[in-house]
């Protein structure tokens, strides 16, 4: 409907284009969109030839060329426009749901290594404490038995002791059980006093460089071995995860791992170089969560954990451990205040990121629907004041009266050149117009038309004739 009032009425022109790029926009089909944008166009065309001849000053041909304009100004570019605007959209939701559920998968990974890492810990806490409690319920035995000679009133206490022991290391392997396996109480994850040592770093270093892997221990600051088993087993788990990292992706590089260690923190850095040459596939692939595993272990202890690539091609990680944990610390970091704070922001900064495009956007389309308004009524005018589509005056004939005879008017100087050369007048004769008549037929004659009109205003002759010429002379020139 709107696209045959466009072909009559231009000014429905701008209505028409918002609605083509409505259209454009909302359909998804490219064949559906063709068919809809194609109609419009040919229905605004098959108006426009219908009414052009009717409408102002045009023809069949002006109605027509308005039409195509208006097709193409109307409804094929704001159609365009809404197509590529549309996909654009379309693409862009697309993208934004894969990188939503790319990024609901990695928090997904993160949470998981975080919780393995934690039952790890739980498992470690059941090695340490466990060891304990099995030292308490045996010496409690023996006290036991000694009593039973020495001190038989006493025994009970033993027992009790004892009782209270063996009861505290179930309720502890209930407690801790649920978090992740706990039966390893040998092999190279049992925790012992040697754990996080300068003696068991050392050895770690001398199991890469058994595998082919040159790597150099640099030790600054007392032993560990004071320091709680905590600290000590975090500092075991980055030294031997880098290097397991190095012996996955960087065989051939040179490792350099660096403990320093003073009253306050325990600083492990772990740097290899590139390469000497870029490495095919791993010869074990990882899952990817161990660096995520070994920052919730740091930071569960208040201290902070980078891993970065070097700008040589290297790969660094640097653990800052306090060589005594604060309990609050590790408390609100088991409370996740950290992640809901990046949550929060995460939702300030997509907030704030989702305001620049909408501004763009409306003045985009604020700017583009302008200047189609103004492309679309600079054609309208060129099209209109083609001189072409003027309606032509009428051929003049015998009977037709002065008014019908449209742009005839009389010129002074075809009156005075056929004054005294003119044919007779009819009779009858009211008045007589000269208009201009155009070239001369051959040189030293002038061509003079004469319209007579009787008294009604009637056209009674047409009368052509040719005059001799005047030919200007200069004033001193004589004859």
């Amino acid at each position: 409907m709107l696209a045959v009032l466009a072909g009559a009425a231009p000014v429905v022109g701008p209505v028409l284009a918002a609605t083509a790029y409505t259209v454009a926009l909302g359909t998804v089909r490219p064949r559906h969109r063709t068919r809809r944008l194609g109609g419009a166009s040919l229905l605004v065309m098959a108006s426009g030839l219908a009414t052009g001849s009717s409408v102002g000053a045009g023809t069949a041909v002006y109605g027509l060329e308005l039409g195509v304009v208006l097709a193409a100004t109307a409804v094929v570019v704001p159609g365009l426009v809404g197509t590529v605007y549309g996909q654009q959209a379309r693409l862009l939701r697309a993208l934004r749901e894969r990188g939503d559920e790319a990024e609901r998968a990695r928090r997904f990974a993160d949470s998981e290594a975080r919780t393995q890492e934690r039952a790890r810990i739980a498992a470690e806490m059941h090695d340490l404490v466990g060891h304990r409690l099995s030292l308490v319920s045996l010496h409690a035995g023996g006290l036991e038995l000694a009593l039973d000679r020495a001190a038989p009133e006493l025994r009970e206490e033993a027992v009790l002791v004892r009782r209270a022991t063996r009861d505290a290391m179930g309720e502890l392997r209930q407690a801790l059980g649920v978090l992740g396996p706990l039966g390893r109480d040998t092999g190279p994850d049992a925790l012992t006093d040697a754990t996080g040592t300068r003696a068991d770093v050392e050895a770690l270093v001398a199991e890469s460089r058994d595998g082919g892997i040159g790597v150099r221990l640099e030790w600054s600051g007392l032993d560990l071995d004071g320091c709680p088993a905590r600290v000590r087993r975090a500092v075991h788990r980055v030294v031997r995860e880098a290097l397991t990292n190095v012996h996955r992706y960087a065989t051939a590089a040179h490792v350099a791992v660096r403990v320093e260690h003073d009253d306050r923190t325990v600083r492990v850095t772990v740097r290899n170089g590139a390469p000497p040459a870029p490495s095919g596939a791993p010869s074990e692939a990882g899952t990817g969560r161990g660096l995520t595993g070994l920052r919730e272990r740091v930071e569960l202890l208040g201290g902070t954990f980078e891993a970065d690539a070097l700008p040589s091609g290297g790969f660094q990680v640097i653990a800052a451990i306090p060589a005594e944990p604060d309990d609050a610390a590790a408390g609100n970091q088991f409370g996740g205040g950290g992640a809901r704070a990046s949550v929060s922001a995460a939702s300030d900064d997509a907030a704030a990121l989702s305001r620049g495009p909408r501004t763009a956007r409306v003045l985009t389309f604020g700017l583009g629907t302008a200047g189609l308004w103004v492309l679309m009524a600079l054609a309208i005018a060129l099209v209109y004041g083609q001189p072409r589509h003027l309606t032509p005056p009428p051929k003049p004939r015998l009977g037709m009266s002065y008014q019908e005879l449209k742009g005839v008017f009389d010129s002074a100087a075809e009156r005075a050149a056929a004054t005294g050369h003119e044919p007779p007048r009819p009779s009858g004769t009211a008045g007589c117009v000269y208009p201009p008549a155009g070239r001369d037929p051959r040189p030293g004659e002038f061509a003079v038309t004469r319209y007579c009109f009787d008294a009604s205003s009637h056209l009674i002759s047409i009368d052509r004739f040719t005059v001799p010429s005047v030919r200007d002379a200069s004033p001193w020139e004589t004859p």
